[in-house]
């Protein structure tokens, strides 16, 4: 058994989803395993992973608009507002979501579907610069 770990900064642009399979699909596999199991930790609670969708756009639009309805920014409810309207909602999207994902590696290669991808989902408006730690586990 071997293991294997690094850390990711990825720079977002403010809400929306990121794809960054390339960048851990180029790590995971340069590790020369055959087989095992990498783990994706995300070190903020303003930001989540998600496995979705790569191929049509409209999808992340529509996941992006599905959320905006269900946690608005600056619902009164929330007394948490010290960074901005944006602040708490963005809390609560991650809560919803995870920070933490699973991916096999199968044959060297990382096992997603084919129309499966790797998007770090920043709930911020405004950009931040975003750590991603991997672990890879396996032989």
């Amino acid at each position: 058994m071997q293991q294997h770990t690094t850390t990711l900064t990825f720079t977002t642009r403010g809400r929306g989803l990121s794809e960054i399979t390339p960048e851990v699909r180029r790590w995971a596999e340069a590790q020369g395993l055959q087989t095992g199991l990498l783990t994706l930790w995300l070190q903020h609670t303003s930001a989540s992973l998600l496995v979705q969708e790569n191929a049509d756009p409209d999808v992340q639009a529509d996941l992006e608009r599905f959320f905006t309805r269900l946690v608005p920014d600056g619902d009164p409810l929330f007394e948490h507002t010290a960074e901005g309207p944006d602040d708490m909602p963005a809390h609560v999207r991650t809560a919803l979501t995870t920070v933490q994902l699973s991916v096999p590696l199968v044959d060297g290669r990382l096992a997603l579907g084919t129309w499966q991808g790797l998007y770090l989902w920043e709930h911020r408006r405004r950009g931040h610069s975003r750590h991603l730690v991997l672990h890879l586990l396996g032989a």
